[in-house]
């Protein structure tokens, strides 16, 4: 019976192993399922959204695409289906790290923090982290918000590092999260928030594609930087080093300049609104020389 018990306990541990190694090992476990899942954002224009068909698109999208294809070439799977599951700030990394997802692809700044985590594919923007506000506000800066409500995205570096400034400088702001973008930039939309702290390219996005344009004042002061990375597992050597030879390639090759363009210097779904956003000195340095680096100072 003790024999017998053991063997029932042994036996259960070597299947879970099993399947820690294939959610692990992101190239045998899409070997063995046929199926390789891409995290997506539902509301980082232009980055990874919901086009009107609820299907998700957007710049990071269009780079994750071509990892699939390396997958898809590496693995011999003609027929490899691609799925997609829609992610948030606050349970992407989780999802990652469990194998629910085998990329995520939205809109994901690379700090030291998370890497210890999650790895990162080489940065594939460089933004910062900015107010969005109406014009008649009196806003300008992060002090002028004293007395105010502040909101931002629950699982954000951007609620993080703000809520870390308004206790620093005793600004005596009241901050609160809301559970994604589009509903962070409604409080400010409806009044229940003076502004909203996220990546300006976002908030540029959202103003963008908001009722009205032009009410809104995007701040002039930076309060960080942010560089983005697609987001892989941890410890998973083989196919981060596949991925980023993907990455990499795009980058040296010249190819990731027409991706840029389509996504930030022409009309984009589901409205046909251009960004208008040249590629910053920033990110023209990141792709003459890939890095995955978390150090914001590589990035400045």
């Amino acid at each position: 019976m003790y024999i017998k018990k053991v063997s029932v306990i042994a036996a259960a541990i070597a299947a879970l192993s099993i399947v820690v190694s294939a959610s692990a090992n992101t190239l045998d476990k899409v070997k063995q399922s046929g199926v390789f899942t891409i995290g997506h954002r539902d509301a980082s224009i232009p980055l990874s959204y919901y086009d009107d068909k609820q299907q998700p698109i957007g710049y990071s999208m269009d780079l994750c695409m071509k990892v699939a294809e390396a997958v898809k070439k590496e693995l011999n799977l003609p027929n490899m289906e691609i799925k997609y599951q829609l992610v948030t700030s606050a349970n992407r990394i989780p999802l990652l790290a469990n194998g629910t997802v085998d990329i995520e692809c939205g809109s994901t700044t690379n700090n030291a923090d998370r890497q210890k985590q999650v790895s990162y594919l080489p940065t594939t923007f460089v933004t910062a982290n900015r107010l969005v506000y109406k014009k008649n506000s009196g806003i300008k800066k992060l002090a002028d918000l004293k007395g105010k409500t502040l909101v931002s995205t629950a699982g954000s570096t951007n609620i993080k590092g703000v809520t870390e400034m308004n206790a620093s400088q005793n600004l005596g702001i009241s901050i609160v999260s809301a559970n994604g973008h589009a509903e962070s930039f409604l409080m400010v939309e409806t009044g229940r928030a003076a502004a909203f702290a996220m990546d300006d390219i976002l908030l540029a996005g959202l103003v963008a594609n908001s009722k009205a344009p032009g009410d809104y004042e995007i701040s002039g002061e930076a309060l960080s930087v942010e560089p983005y990375g697609i987001m892989v597992r941890k410890d998973d050597p083989k196919f981060k080093k596949l991925a980023d030879g993907v990455i990499s390639g795009l980058m040296t090759s010249g190819g990731i300049n027409s991706i840029y363009d389509k996504w930030f210097m022409k009309p984009i779904p589901p409205k046909g609104i251009t960004m208008n956003v040249p590629m910053s000195a920033n990110l023209k340095k990141v792709i003459a020389s890939p890095t995955d680096s978390p150090d914001p100072a590589v990035y400045k």
